[in-house]
């Protein structure tokens, strides 16, 4: 399954390349009730699309599409999209900038949300200022309950995970790293 997964990511990478970032706009009416104007979420549990990597948001919807990641909102929204207009719409959020992040992280989580960044590797995977690449998220000035959220179901091994990175490195993580990370990672400049 996650060969098959991998393949497919691959597949929906190479098409990205001919994807239409103002087709994907046409088309992102309905995406901007929850993700809000141009991606950029006002929600803190749901997440700002603006300024991901084409790639994670292509993979992301054609794991909602095939059932392999699961959610109420997203799950239908993703079930009749083609690979055409998964590509139309990562090319669109990716163009788009994020602003900077409303959310003020705790001066106690600077450091130690750095520290926590490095000694899990998160750098390794989502980049050195955590802006992701290729099918990894931007985490950097992500919503703040929505990191929560995600980080708490990779830890209980209950979201999915193309590749089983994340449900790894989140293991060795305590409810007070969790705490600090989100608190850490919101604060952070998207671009």
């Amino acid at each position: 399954m996650k060969r098959l997964l991998a393949v497919a990511a691959l597949a929906l990478a190479g098409a990205a390349t001919a994807a239409d970032p103002a087709a994907g706009k046409a088309k992102a009416a309905a995406c901007v009730q929850c993700h809000g104007p141009e991606g950029n979420s006002q929600n803190p549990a749901i997440p700002s699309l603006a300024s991901q990597p084409a790639q994670m948001i292509a993979t992301q919807l054609f794991q909602f599409r095939e059932g392999n990641r699961k959610d109420p909102q997203m799950s239908p929204m993703a079930a009749n999209l083609s690979n055409a207009d998964m590509n139309d719409l990562a090319a669109y959020f990716a163009s788009v900038k994020a602003p900077l992040p409303a959310y003020r992280s705790r001066p106690e989580s600077a450091a130690a949300g750095a520290e926590l960044t490095k000694k899990n590797n998160c750098v390794q995977c989502h980049g050195p200022a955590l802006r992701g690449q290729q099918h990894i998220p931007r985490l950097a000035g992500q919503q703040h309950d929505y990191l929560l959220a995600q980080l708490r179901l990779f830890k209980a091994s209950k979201r999915a995970d193309m590749d089983g990175n994340m449900t790894s490195a989140a293991q060795g993580l305590n409810e007070q790293d969790i705490d600090v990370l989100a608190d850490y990672l919101a604060g952070l400049p998207a671009n």
